[in-house]
């Protein structure tokens, strides 16, 4: 939509899916997933919209090495946009590492999904786990909580390795931001 001046004017409460599935399994229950993310986009992130990719190790890897200097694929990257008030950005999410992840932690890909998604929705809305003194740990485990959710990243990486109930293969860098 353009404005008089010609320049393009933000769309009003866009209803457009936040889920853009590339190699998303046939078995993937995408209602399901679509309405996790409208849950998540209203509850957690205050009604800003952001568009989560699913796709694989390769183009996360791309990925973390194009904006990151990381040359390995990774389980989420987030890609927030600076424009307050607006959308809050875009998220990725590797369909490899979530399915590796999910069968470490005993439970099913759309879990696994989900975890990283609001993972990510964390890092869009500004919170950083490698330097805010606990606050996003804090902060995802309570809506993990709200959101029926198992163990989030934050949470398994700092638990110590004895209280672990698998033992997965941890990935390169959860959660990386631009």
């Amino acid at each position: 939509m353009s404005s008089d001046d010609g320049t393009t004017a933000p769309r009003e409460a866009s209803r457009e899916s936040l889920m853009i599935y590339e190699h998303a399994p046939r078995a993937l229950r995408r209602r399901e997933l679509n309405a996790f993310a409208e849950t998540v986009c209203e509850q957690v992130a205050g009604g800003r919209r952001f568009c989560c990719l699913l796709t694989n190790d390769e183009a996360l890897r791309r990925m973390n090495r194009q904006f990151r200097a990381i040359d390995a694929p990774t389980d989420v990257l987030s890609f927030p946009l600076s424009t307050p008030g607006g959308a809050l950005g875009d998220i990725a999410i590797s369909l490899d590492r979530a399915r590796e992840q999910a069968a470490a932690y005993g439970h099913g890909l759309a879990i696994e999904l989900r975890v990283l998604l609001l993972h990510g929705v964390l890092h869009l809305l500004g919170h950083d786990h490698a330097s805010d003194a606990g606050k996003m740990r804090r902060m995802e485990a309570r809506w993990r909580r709200q959101l029926g959710l198992p163990a989030g990243l934050i949470e398994r990486a700092t638990k110590p390795k004895a209280a672990r109930q698998h033992s997965p293969r941890q990935p390169a860098a959860g959660g990386g931001q631009r």
